[in-house]
């Protein structure tokens, strides 16, 4: 039986499984002698291959560039543009990955002698994705080449402009493609329907697919001779980018995508890159930057640049060359994200009071008048959260044209019925990936917008929902809840999309002491010391849970009763030495 502590039917209505039966299931005599073994193994990782994911390097999991379609003539044409000096524009969409991949291909140009202009579109003046006017304009302004990174896949109008006007286009995206492709010099995407071997790393965000271009650029550069007389660029340094762009992306942390991040936090913990060290500052840490800290500390405060305030400000932080305008942006950066998270507050309260009577559906769509467009990706994760179904927010502006941005849940490819919408006339532009989407869509097209999702997604949302349970690592005491343990377990990461951070229940325990802190969140110490426990007190914390059936059961428990916690065990390094704590997600009654 894969049931945890017989656990059916938690607080929040959830079973407690185990991640990995106790053996492996191909082979009943194999049983792990490691907790890390036992993690990788849990997160599919194939048992031949266990020595390369405990150690994930770049050489183990890095293909050749030319498998991809497109990859070599865009490696051609930049080798050209390299040698010939001519004017490079690099066109980047403003989140996260946008800013990285553009930051990395400036970079990498500047350091084989070419200064290549950014161009991040303005989020609300401008929307997202290349527009003709704004590649025509950089054609006049001297651009002979233009390379669009996280964007491109589906901006035929504006590629065939830009080809009208003779300007040369290499695409860089990872977003999904439709059967038919825009007009460009060449278009590197491992989501080409058409791709072959390349799609086995659909899962790259837009900054890996830019990093195998880089790759491929060298290579061509070295067999041209290019670096006879002078050092070839060190690619495997822009790596703390790459880290970012695909932890921040929400991509999925397998094969490459691993090695990237694994190795790119190595590289970051150096802060060889200024803005990326004044960036840790400004966001306090003082130790070497963990996955969790790029999607929770660094990536937000990039975002809130395109976000809430000036779109190009990542990629300006990202590629600076003066530690003073460094510490300025990202001190700029820091403000705006405080700013963002007022705006998000104001948006969520009023999306999920809507969302409340949409509940029942298989996609929950909502749209309001006057919500800031930056914030609605939040938003939409929140909502994805709350109710455990793909949700899609949409902001409408005066017009009554909506943007909109949706995240999905595992199983469920939010990007593809987009993708599907738009190729039913019911959106002006879509597009993304399996699990986030964005749209452009008319107000009077926003009911049938939804019952087309519900209808398409209905079945995927039922099964994955169906197959909802709390994934469980270990079971221990709360004594056992230590930085040891956090520090052993840390070793199976990096963790992130497609491979989940550890979770472990500790108990039982009794509850000492809760209360409410910062917005909605549960704070708890609890003790070992009751029948079963194994002694032993631990802080606990339960966010954004105030209001849930678990928040009420930590704030109302009764001293004498005994609960099981499950969560992810972090260390707290805020008190003069380090302590191990339990975030929660859940928790079931043990008498």
């Amino acid at each position: 039986m894969n049931t945890v502590l017989n656990i059916t039917r938690s607080i929040l209505g959830q079973p407690w499984r185990w991640r990995m039966l106790e053996t492996d299931a191909r082979d009943p005599g194999f049983a792990p002698d490691d907790l890390v073994t036992q993690l990788l193994l849990a997160r599919g990782c194939p048992r031949e291959a266990l020595a390369a994911h405990k150690a994930p390097s770049i050489r183990a999991f890095m293909p050749d560039p030319s498998i991809f379609r497109d990859m070599d003539r865009a490696a051609d044409r930049l080798a050209d543009a390299v040698q010939a000096g001519e004017h490079v524009a690099v066109f980047g969409d403003y989140d996260v990955d946008g800013a990285t991949s553009a930051a990395l291909m400036i970079l990498l140009l500047r350091d084989l002698g070419l200064e290549a202009r950014p161009y991040i579109p303005d989020r609300l003046m401008e929307g997202y994705g290349p527009s003709g006017p704004a590649l025509v304009r950089l054609k006049d302004e001297g651009a002979s080449l233009i390379i669009t990174v996280d964007c491109g896949a589906q901006a035929f109008e504006a590629l065939e402009m830009a080809r009208v006007a003779g300007v040369d286009v290499v695409v860089v995206d990872h977003h999904k493609c439709a059967s038919a492709l825009p007009h460009a010099l060449a278009l590197v995407n491992p989501n080409r329907l058409d791709e072959t071997e390349g799609a086995a790393h659909g899962h790259l965000a837009a900054v890996g697919v830019a990093f195998l271009l880089g790759a491929a650029l060298i290579r061509t550069l070295r067999t041209r001779g290019f670096f006879a007389d002078r050092p070839e660029p060190k690619l495997l340094d822009l790596l703390d980018l790459v880290a970012l762009g695909t932890v921040a992306d929400v991509a999925s942390l397998k094969g490459l995508n691993r090695a990237f991040v694994a190795q790119g936090l190595k590289v970051m913990a150096k802060r060889g890159n200024i803005g990326i060290d004044a960036l840790l500052t400004a966001s306090r840490l003082t130790r070497a930057p963990t996955s969790t800290d790029l999607g929770f500390a660094l990536g937000p405060r990039i975002n809130a640049g395109g976000r809430v305030g000036k779109s190009d400000l990542g990629v300006r932080l990202l590629t600076t060359r003066d530690p003073g305008e460094a510490e300025r942006i990202a001190t700029e950066l820091d403000r705006l994200n405080e700013e963002r998270r007022a705006i998000e507050g104001i948006v969520q309260e009023a999306a999920e009071m809507l969302a409340a009577h949409k509940s029942n559906r298989a996609v929950i769509v909502v749209a309001g008048h006057g919500w800031h467009p930056g914030v609605i990706g939040i938003v939409a994760g929140r909502l994805k959260e709350k109710f455990g179904r793909p949700a899609l927010v949409i902001a409408l502006d005066d017009a009554g044209i909506g943007k909109g941005s949706g995240r999905s849940i595992p199983g469920v490819d939010l990007g593809a019925a987009v993708l599907a919408a738009k190729e039913a006339d019911l959106l002006v532009a879509g597009g993304g990936h399996a699990m986030a989407a964005g749209l452009t869509i008319a107000e009077d097209r926003i009911e049938a917008f939804g019952d087309f999702l519900s209808e398409r997604l209905d079945a995927a949302v039922t099964r994955a929902m169906g197959d909802r349970a709390l994934l469980l690592d270990a079971v221990l005491s709360a004594r056992g809840v230590t930085p040891d343990l956090v520090t052993t377990m840390e070793a199976g990461g990096p963790y992130g999309m497609g491979w989940p951070q550890p979770r472990v229940v500790a108990g039982p325990v009794r509850v000492l002491k809760a209360d409410v802190v910062g917005n909605g969140h549960v704070r708890a110490i609890v003790s070992g010391d009751c029948p079963g426990g194994g002694g032993g007190t631990l802080k606990a914390v339960a966010f954004r849970q105030a209001d849930t059936a678990l928040g009420q059961a930590l704030l109302g428990a009764a001293p004498h009763r005994r609960l099981w916690l499950a969560g992810r065990a972090r260390i707290d390094d805020w008190g003069t030495r380090p302590a191990a704590e339990l975030h929660i997600d859940d928790a079931a009654w043990a008498d």
